[in-house]
């Protein structure tokens, strides 16, 4: 292979690593619309949250010392998703549910004041500074290529996201399509008013269908915080507005076009930024979702909205 082609590969590799974060944060926003047809724009920093935990967690279980990473790495995955879900609950009983009923310009505000009180609410609680990690997974799983050109490079930590996102993606897909209450999810998609009709509990699952994203929002802040090895308060609204293009990119409301749209998006960003000046890989983003836009409105794997009579 070529220099070029060499190149071209590893920065495919780098796009896939960060598209499939993007991919979990984005699942939380396509959920929430696909039932309630609202957006959580407070989505963003229920990811930053994530990360802020995740790095406690893991500073102070290394700190007690004689305890594993990878369960180190276990324990704060879970904890973050713990104390992520739960905000996701609160974000829905205090900003959804009681304006759930109204013009969806309504809440579409009161989710943006969610957002802005959450990043301030952690701007105090732990500053605005930068918080920094010491890398904790180095080294490569496989190099391939040659030294005298360029060589390709499949890091333990882009292994790591991968198969995490893998594993994350799998067990939603299997509990939306198998179990009681992923039919149960599937049906208030459908028809949110029949649903309530047939008894069940669509208070219930809309919350559940909150508190699934934000798990998947904490296990992307977890990800993506040991990836850049950085974390503050301003990066829950980046990520959410990346997040966000990948799920209209892909198909608002539909799973896998969440998916689709978070590795095209990273895989877009990254090959901007190897081939032009990485200030424009924001510029080719949006731009790319305009063209999607302009030509098929309801996205890639979307479909367009049926209209009762």
């Amino acid at each position: 292979m070529t220099e070029a082609s060499l190149y071209l590969l590893q920065q495919i590799i780098n796009g896939l690593t960060i598209g499939s974060t993007y991919a979990l944060i984005a699942i939380g926003y396509t959920m929430v619309y696909g039932i309630i047809g609202m957006i959580n724009f407070a989505h963003g920093e229920i990811y930053m949250i994530g990360s802020y935990i995740s790095f406690i967690v893991i500073t102070g279980l290394l700190a007690m010392g004689h305890i594993a990473l990878p369960v180190v790495l276990f324990i704060a995955m879970l904890v973050a998703m713990l104390v992520a879900s739960s905000y996701g609950w609160a974000i829905e009983r205090v900003a959804y549910r009681p304006l759930r009923g109204s013009n969806r310009l309504i809440a579409l505000i009161s989710a943006i004041g969610m957002s802005v009180f959450l990043q301030n609410y952690v701007v105090l609680a732990q500053g605005s500074r930068d918080i920094a990690m010491a890398p904790l997974i180095s080294g490569s799983m496989l190099e391939f290529g040659s030294l005298e050109t360029f060589e390709v490079t499949i890091s333990w930590m882009q292994m790591l996201i991968w198969l995490v996102t893998l594993v994350s993606m799998t067990l939603l897909t299997l509990f939306i399509s198998r179990s009681r209450m992923g039919r149960a999810c599937r049906a208030c998609a459908e028809d949110l008013g029949m649903t309530n009709l047939l008894g069940i509990d669509t208070n219930r699952i809309i919350a559940m269908t909150f508190v699934i994203g934000a798990a998947l929002a904490a296990i992307a802040g977890l990800l993506l915080g040991l990836y850049y090895g950085v974390v503050n308060p301003f990066v829950g609204f980046i990520a959410g507005l990346k997040a966000f293009t990948a799920a209209v990119l892909g198909g608002i409301g539909s799973i896998p076009g969440a998916m689709l749209g978070g590795l095209i998006l990273g895989v877009t960003e990254a090959l901007t930024a190897a081939y032009f000046p990485s200030e424009y890989k924001d510029v080719v983003s949006f731009g790319l979702l305009v063209l999607i836009l302009l030509f098929r409105p309801t996205g890639i794997l979307g479909k367009p909205e049926v209209e009762k009579v």
